[in-house]
């Protein structure tokens, strides 16, 4: 993978280049980030750039032998550590190595795919993955060696708070004491969850989310969507270029529209259809239901920012006015309470709560909020 391949976010592109470029290269970096953003495929890209046998000003170049087998995952100095569990195709003992075909097709497919995508890509069902002490153990043995055909010896460790205690022991016992010319790469998304003296011995690099304008003219360019749902997409997907994708890849819902009735009808507390909406919103499926409660987080949220600051709102034309409206018949402290009803019912959606009750509770919090302004 190279940095090409990512789009946008050139401002950390060129930090990571630069640093190279000054044979400033830390022998432990903690690239951290939200779930469904680009870590991983920075990680790799930055990995290939390090190793490219021609680097560019700005890339890698794509051709030598070490950039082609980097974008197969086959270079001898590129390892890989990272979450699993048992399954049919393994089932006792599973470590990284049994698990090789997988993660290079999940990474060629989902190069911003999360945990859950990773475990339908094993098969491991409902098992919790997780990185071994023993794993953790094997590190040792991935990079006593020189480095055979690079420069560096590289191991990304992708979702490094999946360690316990035992394996994040062992890993700090690695860091403390490195081998020359080797660089280690943990790629986190929640990076509180690490051990303390783990975090105090890497360089940690925040990858942002991606902005609106990078996921749709990505959406745009790569899945042929049209600006106005790329637009819509990216709005929802908050930053998340997997969340991005998989919105893409399922049938166009009409959040805005739905939305609206719905909170028109909070407003005005019309009890039978506020009760008919439930039933509605039940027959949606429930990734559809957790869709519907993160637009409206997004588009509350908008509504606090068109209070404070109406030049920064980046709506289209349809949603920004209702937000306009919408926001003049509220105030904060009413717009806070809603987005913490959404997130409660986004929790307990996501732990197969009966949505039809769920959304009627929900309707009737939000319309009771709406009428204490009046």
């Amino acid at each position: 993978m190279q940095f090409s391949e990512i789009p946008g976010l050139e401002d950390i592109k060129n930090q990571l280049i630069s640093a190279i470029k000054k044979n400033k290269v830390p022998h432990a970096q903690l690239f951290y980030s939200n779930n469904g953003n680009a870590n991983l495929a920075m990680a790799i890209a930055y990995a290939t750039y390090l190793n490219c046998e021609n680097k560019q000003d700005n890339d890698s170049c794509g051709k030598c032998a070490a950039c082609s087998k980097n974008n197969k995952l086959i270079h001898p100095d590129l390892h890989f550590i990272y979450p699993v569990a048992t399954s049919k195709k393994v089932d006792k003992n599973p470590s990284s190595n049994l698990y090789m075909k997988d993660w290079r097709q999940f990474v060629a497919n989902q190069p911003y795919g999360s945990i859950k995508e990773w475990g339908e890509e094993m098969g491991i069902e409902n098992k919790q993955p997780n990185i071994a002490a023993e794993e953790a153990r094997n590190i040792v043995k991935k990079i006593s060696l020189k480095a055979f055909e690079g420069e560096f010896k590289i191991l990304i460790i992708w979702l490094p708070e999946y360690m316990n205690q035992a394996s994040g022991n062992a890993l700090l016992k690695t860091l403390e004491e490195p081998p020359e010319k080797t660089v280690f790469l943990l790629v986190a998304n929640n990076h509180e969850k690490l051990l303390t003296t783990i975090l105090s011995r890497t360089q940690k690099i925040m990858i942002r989310g991606f902005e609106k304008k990078e996921i749709t003219q990505y959406l745009v360019e790569r899945y042929n969507c049209s600006l106005d749902r790329a637009e819509s997409i990216a709005f929802i997907a908050d930053g998340s270029m997997n969340e991005a994708i998989q919105l893409t890849n399922k049938e166009e819902e009409d959040h805005h529209e739905m939305f609206r009735v719905w909170l028109r009808n909070c407003y005005s507390f019309k009890v039978k259809e506020l009760t008919s909406l439930s039933d509605d919103f039940q027959s949606l499926g429930r990734e559809a239901q957790k869709t519907l409660l993160i637009y409206g987080i997004n588009i509350i949220r908008e509504c606090l920012l068109i209070q404070a600051a109406p030049n920064l709102s980046r709506l289209r034309e349809s949603e920004k006015e209702f937000v306009e409206k919408f926001s003049k018949v509220t105030n904060h402290k009413i717009l806070e309470d809603i987005i913490q009803f959404y997130n409660k019912a986004y929790f307990h959606i996501e732990r197969n709560a009966n949505p039809k009750i769920l959304f009627a509770d929900l309707s009737f919090q939000i319309a009771l909020a709406l009428r204490s302004k009046k």
